[in-house]
């Protein structure tokens, strides 16, 4: 993360010095845009992964019973590249590793093990996405740009839940991964020659078979040009995940919620 951070603002210096002296360029007009900062996240998190013989699992909290950190600090990063006037395509990544150490404090059936109370756990969950975005800016002006967008995010969740005791061994792991298609709208909004707006929101809410997912993403920032091609901004984003499953010897339920304020540089071309 620091190397990535020394690279950028690099980079950020370097631009700074070429443009110092150039035109104002709108940023409804950036080609480039690469970004990168760190959110400070609180998160909540319910899992229930149900035994294979159908009967219902523990609701279990994560950051209670689990004893997951509910708040970190994540790194944040995302690419836009501009064809044309009107396409553009974003790439984002984001990831949350958390690690929990605790007593059980009443049984809990995790899958086909059941974790009884009074036994040291050690739980990890682990979260990544990957998003690739197209959007059409259907209204382009120099003060104001808006676009219908359209995405793929591959999302992949491992749960971990570890008892190591001298008559007691469990190790149980869950893995959910999938891509799912997240359509939204993306607004730019130039306040001023060194002020802007910039956010976007993508939705889906899906329903196959024996299976539902809910997938909501909005960020908003705020952004200040000391440069016409270098911008600090501050933030918020929030992601929201509802995974439930039905399907015989497979079924559970995964509701996650983070959100938080966020700080990046942004360098564009």
């Amino acid at each position: 993360m620091i190397k990535h951070a020394m690279a950028l603002l690099g980079l950020a210096l370097v631009a700074g010095v070429v443009h110092a002296d150039g035109d104002y360029i709108s940023p409804t007009d950036d080609r480039f845009r690469v970004s990168l900062g760190a959110i400070h996240v609180s998160s909540t998190t319910t899992l229930r992964v149900d035994p294979t013989n159908g009967t219902p699992g523990a609701t279990i909290s994560g950051e209670h019973q689990f004893g997951l950190d509910s708040s970190d600090f994540e790194p944040k990063f995302q690419v836009m590249v501009r064809a044309g006037v009107r396409n553009r395509v974003w790439f984002d990544y984001f990831t949350l590793d958390r690690l929990g150490n605790t007593m059980v404090a009443v049984p809990i059936a995790f899958r086909d093990v059941t974790l009884q109370a009074s036994e040291p756990l050690q739980s990890e969950l682990d979260l990544r996405m990957l998003g690739l975005t197209y959007g059409y800016s259907f209204w382009h002006g120099e003060k104001l740009e808006l676009a219908g967008t359209f995405g793929i995010t591959q999302v992949q969740i491992s749960a971990q839940a570890k008892v190591a005791t001298e008559t007691v061994h469990i190790n149980q792991s869950e893995d959910i991964a999938g891509p799912y298609p997240t359509p939204g709208l993306a607004a730019t909004w130039a306040l001023s020659k060194h002020f802007y707006l910039d956010g976007r929101v993508q939705s889906l809410h899906l329903h196959i078979h024996e299976f539902d997912g809910t997938f909501e993403i909005a960020e908003l920032a705020a952004l200040y040009r000391f440069r016409p091609n270098v911008s600090f901004a501050v933030g918020y984003t929030q992601l929201e995940a509802h995974l439930a499953s039905s399907k015989p010897h497979d079924s559970g339920l995964f509701d996650f919620n983070t959100k938080g304020p966020e700080a990046f540089v942004r360098v564009a071309f």
